[in-house]
């Protein structure tokens, strides 16, 4: 079982919640029919925290009534770190009252059996709903009591988390330059741990400090920076966080372009066919890189061949191969090339539709 339990965590922290929802399912069937409840408890809890990640609201409804049967039948008691994720469940759904109670019911368990790191992830979640509420001198206080935990306590992760909260905080009182600083320790602190939803966290709250201290271009860079490493399947509240922020940054989403140009992929992304891998496709990429720099702008022949093959223009030289030029970009990125949306022909040469809505990452 040891190593099962260490592939499915394995999993977990990958954030491939459906293949790591499979082996804490098993684990949970297995350790139920030893009646080995700690440990059945223990991989309830990270369904849970999958669950609520995912957004999986219902799911999590029907286990907390199974979760209560079982407590009933079988006499034993949740754990705290149970009260825990079933107050981050509640925090997702903004229901700041009832996310309260969970932590706290999570905390007195977790006193009671002297359980520190029960204890801590209890007094984050509590000091995360005082940060929602604008409770800030409480959620201060807090965050001091994890300090003092933290100095005895070996819990990297938990304290990364305290940290990116207590610089939420911050962000909130406008003291911007010791949030950013805190955030910047975290970074160099996640590059030893290699956790993708903790780094995704810390752009963001980057990009979040970054707007409340005006620098708006940089804002836009951290928060794409956090959507692209983002697992948006799993990871749905953060996810739309992001995109929200994002979109009142005037950033729109990628499903709001036709064409998606991505530079360093050598890739087209077109609305209806998905992505186009242009990979040693140089002349063609050029090409529609060059159309979607100035849409609706025609590009002579002669500019064609100047800026594209880098040669003077001779007709009975180039304008076959412009033409096959044409006709293979097409192919490649319209989803009729005999009823083409983007390319069009001009008098004497070509552009790309006007209102075509294009994105270039760089």
């Amino acid at each position: 079982m040891a190593d099962l339990q260490k592939l499915a965590k394995l999993y977990f922290d990958r954030c491939d919640f459906e293949t790591a929802t499979q082996y804490y399912s098993n684990l949970s069937e297995h350790f139920k029919k030893e009646k080995n409840w700690d440990e059945f408890l223990k991989a309830q809890n990270f369904i849970l925290r999958m669950y609520a990640e995912l957004e999986e609201f219902d799911k999590i409804n029907a286990m907390k009534e199974h979760l209560q049967d079982l407590v009933l039948n079988e006499g034993f008691e949740l754990s705290s770190r149970t009260y825990y994720t079933l107050g981050l469940f509640t925090f997702y759904k903004e229901q700041y009252a009832v996310a309260l109670d969970y932590f706290q019911k999570g905390l007195q368990i977790a006193l009671t059996k002297n359980n520190k790191e029960d204890i801590c992830h209890s007094i984050l979640g509590v000091s995360n709903v005082y940060y929602m509420t604008d409770r800030l001198s409480d959620a201060l206080k807090e965050i001091y009591n994890l300090k003092v935990f933290f100095e005895v306590l070996d819990l990297p992760l938990l304290k990364i988390s305290t940290n990116m909260i207590n610089a939420h905080i911050l962000r909130k009182l406008n003291r911007h330059n010791e949030a950013m600083e805190i955030l910047w320790e975290c970074y160099e602190t996640l590059k030893e741990e290699k956790n993708i939803h903790m780094l995704a966290s810390l752009l963001y709250g980057m990009g979040l400090t970054y707007e409340d201290m005006g620098d708006v271009d940089m804002a836009k860079t951290y928060l794409k920076l956090a959507k692209g490493i983002v697992d948006t399947k799993s990871l749905k509240w953060l996810t739309r966080n992001i995109n929200n922020k994002l979109e009142s940054l005037g950033v729109r989403p990628h499903n709001d372009y036709d064409l998606i140009f991505n530079a360093k992929g050598n890739t087209i992304t077109e609305r209806r066919q998905g992505v186009v891998d242009f990979k040693n496709q140089f002349i063609l990429l050029d090409l529609l890189h060059l159309f979607m720099q100035s849409p609706g702008e025609t590009f002579s022949k002669e500019l064609l061949v100047k800026r594209i093959w880098k040669q003077d223009y001779n007709p009975s030289v180039h304008d076959n191969k412009i033409y096959v030029t044409i006709k293979r970009l097409r192919q490649m990125i319209e989803p009729d090339a005999e009823k083409p949306k983007y390319i069009f022909r001009a008098k004497n040469g070509y552009y790309l539709n006007k209102n075509t809505r294009i994105l270039l990452e760089h």
